[in-house]
């Protein structure tokens, strides 16, 4: 299989930032979405190619396998553990374009090729492959991402299958169903969903973390009270102590996204921001300015 160069399907240099490396997912995933592109091929296939570079390098620990291994990255525990440096590889050429090649893989085509053939007295016959894997695009709602989803797909059989989508998923997480892919002579493969994640209004989502927005208004900012702040489970109560500023952020531990995989949770984390009055009366402007004379004292 040719290399592929995930940075540059991406758009950003070797250097790029996480934050760089989101921005030009999110850039290019929108502009390829299927549903933007509905029954163009190429826009599905960069779409795939788009979420399988933004899914490893959007990950600390892969992107540093595959700065050091390449395309190989995914063995580089196995060339670790083995001594190797890089992933070991046979490299060809065709009309100008290098293609690269796997041991494990070339190993695999020499089987095909020496099935049915014997060397000495001992036969080598190429074990039977395995069905390809399937990668299918699934767009859900924050509200979804939290709670889980499940989705209808349509497979390439015409068959149709119900899948789950678990809790805490996020751009570019890759939900494996085992043996939903292609059918091959030693099995079938695996169906891949590619998740995207839709921009929620009131939230923000940084990482496992939630960001929100809370209007204050000005008299319980400068007395102390209470405001309800939204949760993707419900409202909660929260207490605002006297003189708080505009901009002060409340940290409510575990009430972000679930980890994926597991029963943790990020937190939520709601800035203040302070409400001024309008259309004030006669009174209420009289009372500002006896205020405005008892500070300026």
């Amino acid at each position: 299989m040719a290399g592929k160069d995930y940075y540059s399907i991406l758009g950003v240099n070797r250097g790029a930032s996480e934050r760089e490396i989101k921005q030009a997912y999110r850039r290019l995933a929108r502009k390829h979405h299927p549903d933007v592109n509905p029954g163009d091929k190429s826009a599905e296939a960069k779409f795939k190619q788009i979420n399988e570079a933004y899914e490893v390098l959007s990950d600390r620990e892969k992107r540093q396998k595959y700065d050091q291994f390449g395309d190989q990255w995914q063995y580089a525990d196995q060339f670790a553990q083995a001594g190797w440096q890089q992933a070991p590889s046979w490299n060809f050429s065709q009309g100008g374009t290098i293609f690269r090649f796997s041991e494990e893989e070339v190993g695999g085509l020499f089987d095909d090729l020496l099935r049915g053939f014997t060397t000495g007295t001992h036969s080598r016959r190429a074990q039977p492959r395995r069905g390809r894997g399937i990668e299918h695009p699934v767009e859900v709602t924050l509200d979804e991402a939290y709670h889980g989803a499940t989705r209808t797909l349509s497979l390439e059989n015409g068959k149709r299958l119900e899948v789950k989508i678990p809790p805490g998923v996020k751009d570019g997480s890759r939900v494996r169903i085992a043996g939903k892919g292609r059918q091959g002579y030693g099995g079938v493969g695996d169906l891949y969903l590619v998740i995207s994640v839709k921009p929620h209004p009131l939230f923000e989502r940084r990482g496992d973390d939630l960001h929100v927005e809370v209007a204050v208004p000005l008299v319980v900012a400068m007395l102390g009270g209470e405001v309800q702040i939204p949760t993707l489970k419900g409202k909660l109560a929260l207490k605002i102590p006297p003189e708080t500023q505009n901009g002060r952020a409340f940290r409510l531990a575990g009430q972000g996204m679930p980890h994926l995989g597991n029963s943790a949770r990020g937190d939520l984390l709601a800035k203040v921001k302070v409400v001024l009055p309008t259309n004030l009366t006669q009174q209420e402007k009289e009372l500002l300015k006896q205020l405005a004379q008892l500070r300026s004292s």
